[in-house]
Order: structure tokens, then sequence, then C-alpha cells
């Protein structure tokens, strides 16, 4: 599954609900999400639309391997 070129960081962290995480703060641009499920994990998100390419890419391939998933499998989850 390709990974998504047009989504934004509101949406993004719609999405990551689904797996627990929640808006922990936001400084300027940037919003941190946490999550207690499979252990602690924080993530930031840009404020962006859409967000670029790579930092997508790094935020959802550091998130499946915090949760044990591929790539793949986090977008089916999330429903990207």
């Amino acid at each position: 599954m390709k990974i998504p070129r047009d989504i934004s960081g509101p949406e993004l962290v719609k999405a990551l609900r689904t797996l627990g995480y929640t808006v922990d703060r936001q400084s300027g641009s940037h919003i941190r999400v946490t999550t207690q499920q499979d252990g602690e994990n924080h993530e930031v998100v840009p404020h962006h639309h859409p967000i670029k390419t790579g930092t997508l890419s790094g935020i959802l391939k550091r998130i499946a391997g915090h949760h044990g998933l591929t790539v793949t499998e986090l977008l089916e989850q999330l429903g990207l």
C-alpha cells in the first residue's frame, strides 16, 4: 500500500485515535500525541496540509514499529 499524499496533520491525529493516541499538547504548528497502548509512545505530528510524504513515512514507520505492525497493516487499521 502506498503512503497517502493528501493527508493533513489533524486528519492523521484523528485516525490515530483508533490506536489510543490522544493529543498531549500543541506547540505552534506541531501536535504531540501520546498513547499508553503497547507501552507509552509519543509522536509529534505537524499541523500541515498536506504532510510531506517523507515526514509522514517516518511518523508511520515509528508508530508501526511501536505497535509491532508493518506500515501497510498500520494504514489498513487507520483506514488511510
